[in-house]
């Protein structure tokens, strides 16, 4: 059997723009995305802590060292510029896997 387990999470992450006009996902900065073994398209889940919208969608990569974090098609619905959110990955696992601590980054104001 397979569970579903957290791999990484970026945790109190600001929004630093939102545009309805482009093709979707979420852009991250490159420094965060490899801190946490984010892939460009991988899926990834966001968690809006500002208005309680949940919703899934695929990484990019900003520029590294940037701090940007940009909420992009459909999804720019779901958050606004400054909202605090959450980015989570995960990974399947087989049950009887030694579990793996996932990557957490803590983002502070």
């Amino acid at each position: 059997m397979y569970i579903t387990v957290l791999k990484s999470k970026l945790h109190r992450v600001k929004v630093t723009s939102v545009n309805i006009d482009y093709d979707g996902s979420c852009g991250i900065d490159k420094d965060w995305m490899d801190q946490l073994d984010i892939r460009e398209y991988e899926q990834i889940h966001i968690y809006n802590i500002s208005n309680g919208n949940r919703f899934i969608t695929y990484a990019f990569s900003e520029e590294r060292g940037s701090k940007q974090i940009s909420i992009n098609g459909a999804a720019a619905h779901k958050a606004n510029k400054g909202d605090l959110i959450i980015i989570c990955s995960y990974i399947l696992s087989n049950k009887d896997d030694k579990f793996l601590k996932p990557k957490i980054i803590k983002v502070e104001d």
